[in-house]
Formats: C-alpha cells, sequence, structure tokens
C-alpha cells in the first residue's frame, strides 16, 4: 500500500479541481519537475489511488428529472444469494451507486430517472423482479444540497 506524502496531496487536490490539467501545468503549481510530476501521477494511478478521470454531468439537465435512493432488503443473505443480487443491480444503466449497509437494509441504490413514470417503472419491472428481494423502501430526491466527489487533503 502506497503511504501519500504531500506532494501526492497537492498532485491529488489539483487533480480532482480539474482532472484536464496538462502535466506541465500541473509540475508548476506543485514545484516538481514535468518528469516527477508524470512519474507521482503514474504511481498513483498503478496503486489504485487515481481510478479513472471521469466527466461529472448535471443530471437534471441531462433529462434525469428524478434521483432516487432505494433501501432494499433480501429474504436470504447467504453469500450466493447476495452476489447474484449484486450481479444483477449493477448492471442496470439507471442505477449508479450501489452500496452494502449495515443495520435495516442490506443494501442502498442511487437510481437516476427521467421521470416519476420511468422511475416507477424500472422499480416494477426490474428491482421488484429481482430474486430473493424482500422489500425496498423508495426515497426521492428533492433537491440537492452539496454533491461533491472531492477529497480534501
Amino acid at each position: 500500500m502506497k503511504t501519500l506524502d504531500s506532494t501526492d496531496h497537492k498532485i491529488l487536490n489539483f487533480l480532482q479541481e480539474d482532472s484536464n490539467i496538462s502535466v506541465k501545468d500541473l509540475a508548476e503549481k506543485i514545484g516538481l519537475s514535468f518528469t516527477a510530476t508524470y512519474e507521482r501521477i503514474k504511481s498513483l494511478k498503478h496503486h489504485g489511488i487515481i481510478r479513472k478521470n471521469v466527466v461529472l454531468i448535471n443530471a437534471e439537465l441531462a433529462g434525469f428529472e428524478i434521483i432516487a435512493y432505494c433501501n432494499i432488503v433480501l429474504k436470504e443473505q447467504s453469500n450466493e444469494k447476495l452476489q447474484e443480487f449484486e450481479q444483477k443491480i449493477k448492471d442496470e444503466p439507471q442505477v449508479l451507486e450501489v452500496v452494502s449497509l449495515s443495520g435495516q437494509y442490506d443494501y442502498m441504490i442511487k437510481v437516476v430517472a427521467k421521470n416519476i413514470k420511468d422511475y416507477n417503472n424500472f422499480m416494477t419491472t426490474i428491482v421488484a423482479n429481482i430474486p430473493n428481494i424482500g422489500h425496498y423502501h423508495s426515497n426521492i430526491v428533492f433537491s440537492v444540497i452539496k454533491n461533491d466527489t472531492k477529497f480534501t487533503f
């Protein structure tokens, strides 16, 4: 496991603000040579600290009016049944996030939909038909107060 130092933190902070920054510009900002900066970025990627570079999309402006969090309880929690559920749900394009939970629910999924009819259709034709679903509870997002992907070092 790679130990991060203050230079790695600087690199990660700048890249989280703008992943399109050139290595040359980044090197100037952090006070390293181009080669040293490039090698550090390469190492951060190799060790899985930087997973990938992405574009963040405004869901509403892209035509997705509904964001919902759905809590799911499975009837059976054997390893085989958990993996079966995970495989089925993670392949659904409307599902942005799947997390396994401790406590009252087994999973929480984040779902986007074009409208409430689209969300209802997803829940009744996809989620409700996955084997081993005990019950689920949806929470529709009214507004997003904060949505950040940045870790601050």
